[in-house]
């Protein structure tokens, strides 16, 4: 059975790249090796894997991929750091903390 994986990277300069593959390791490299110059990763190398979930269908992983790629800076570390407290009040609290940060 294929998996699917939805994973956040952290870049070089702080900022987070969200994807999705059937490959982690293969994807990894990818970035890592600056295969696609005109990746937003390219100039962002060296990158870190900081997250990821695995899936059974390309849907529910494209699905998670796209809300996360909507989400806020705040958000998505609180995701990487396991802090569910602050993942549900940064949903919560959108109009209070904006998507910025």
């Amino acid at each position: 059975m294929i998996s699917y994986f939805v994973y956040i990277l952290k870049c070089r300069d702080d900022s987070f790249y969200t994807g999705i593959t059937n490959s982690l390791e293969r994807r990894l490299f990818e970035h890592q090796s600056g295969k696609n110059i005109e990746a937003y990763t390219y100039t962002r190398r060296p990158v870190t894997l900081v997250w990821f979930e695995k899936f059974t269908t390309p849907d529910e992983a494209i699905k998670i991929e796209k809300q996360i790629k909507g989400w806020s800076r705040r958000k998505k570390q609180a995701l990487i750091d396991k802090e569910w407290d602050k993942l549900v009040q940064y949903s919560k609290n959108y109009t209070q903390f904006g998507k910025g940060d």
